[in-house]
């Protein structure tokens, strides 16, 4: 079984700064792509940013220059350092990884998500 574990949302002001980490465990032979997604109120799941499979990287275009995304391969985590915050960030933010657990295929896996708010 493999679980991922979310921390770092909270409560900021305009202007301040998150980081979020995100972190795999249980019976993992490989990730081939992790990253970050998020939900606001009545709205669809939106990609915020990921590492592809081939490692390069992806991010929506409300973040670049904002948010980064980094990751610890040895640990299995991936984070998202978020700068400048706006209260349009404001959502449930998302971990996702795409993992072998015993080398035959991949299946995707979710954090349980985490709230982060900004306020003006």
């Amino acid at each position: 079984q493999v679980q991922l574990a979310e921390s770092g949302g909270g409560l900021v002001q305009a202007g301040g700064s998150l980081r979020l980490s995100c972190a795999a465990s249980g019976s993992i032979f490989s990730i081939n792509a992790m990253g970050w997604y998020r939900q606001a109120p009545g709205k669809q799941r939106d990609l915020v940013a990921t590492f592809t499979s081939l490692g390069t990287t992806n991010y929506a275009d409300s973040v670049k220059g904002r948010f980064t995304i980094s990751r610890d391969t040895a640990k299995n985590t991936v984070y998202l350092q978020m700068n400048s915050l706006k209260p349009e960030d404001t959502a449930v933010y998302y971990c996702y990884m795409r993992i072998s657990q015993y080398g035959f295929g991949f299946n995707d896996y979710w954090g349980q998500g985490t709230q982060v708010t900004v306020s003006s």
